[in-house]
């Protein structure tokens, strides 16, 4: 059973940066496309970026996300990371790492495809 663990959360003011960080274990296969999500207070969890296992890391980012955001995988630390920079009140939330079945990521991004995910990481972003 694929077991994620996210940390790196935590509070920021409005144009800072953080890193989120994710690591799989509980599985020898580590062909899954990857991804993070947020959801915010009453709002639906909502894809921010994916990357596929293969492909030299082909990535996807929400619109939200576009320059501002990358996501990084590590294949032999067997984790998954998301840089955010320039960061706005409406990213906050808490955002949850994901592993799909499959090595290549749909787009856009849907929690539909992702199986299996970790218990989340608050982000909380002062104006």
């Amino acid at each position: 059973q694929v077991h994620l663990a996210e940390s790196g959360g935590g509070s920021v003011q409005a144009g800072g940066s953080l890193r989120l960080s994710c690591e799989v274990s509980g599985t020898t296969y580590w062909n899954y496309c990857l991804g993070w999500f947020r959801q915010g207070p009453g709002n639906e969890r909502e894809g921010v970026a994916s990357i596929h296992s293969v492909g030299n890391g082909i990535m996807h980012l929400a619109d939200s996300a576009q320059d501002r955001f990358t996501i990084y995988r590590n294949d032999a630390m067997k984790t998954v990371s998301l840089y955010m920079n320039r960061l706005k009140p409406e990213d906050a939330g808490v955002y949850y790492c994901a592993a799909d079945g499959r090595p290549y990521c749909n787009d856009p991004i849907s929690s539909k495809d992702f199986r299996s995910w970790g218990q989340g990481t608050q982000v909380t972003v002062s104006s």
